[in-house]
């Protein structure tokens, strides 16, 4: 339940914060699905020894993409090969955009870390 609302507020953030167009533009549809993919855990490696996927190298960016094309084609009537291009074209922009946890939250010990520092996140700039 926590990944599903936490996929789900990722889309939120997003469309607060970047005013994405979901119906029209379907780069900032794939763009908010990496993010959700990515920050939501749904690639964690526990769920992908569940589901019998697991691999040794860049596994999680394979996952982040797979799980993007997927969700794209499970809200759009578009073809697979449109999905991969969307996706292929801000993958590397959108999958780096770890706001606003800072960081991938893999576990809890990353998400408690990613909550330190989103408390800790005016002390830097208040010295200066």
């Amino acid at each position: 339940m926590n990944r599903v609302v936490t996929h789900e507020l990722i889309h939120a953030f997003d469309h607060c914060r970047a005013h994405v167009n979901w119906f029209t533009n379907v780069r900032h549809l794939a763009c908010s699905e990496v993010r959700a993919a990515n920050l939501s855990g749904d690639c964690s490696l526990v769920n992908e020894i569940f589901r019998l996927r697991f691999g040794l190298k860049q596994h999680h960016q394979t996952c982040v993409r797979d799980r993007a094309i997927l969700s794209i084609l499970a809200v759009r009537n578009i073809s697979k090969e449109v999905a991969q291009k969307a996706v292929d074209e801000v993958f590397e922009s959108c999958f780096n955009d770890h706001e606003p946890f800072g960081r991938i939250p893999h576990n809890k010990t990353y998400a408690r870390y990613a909550h330190r520092d989103f408390q800790n996140r005016d002390r830097y700039y208040s010295n200066i």
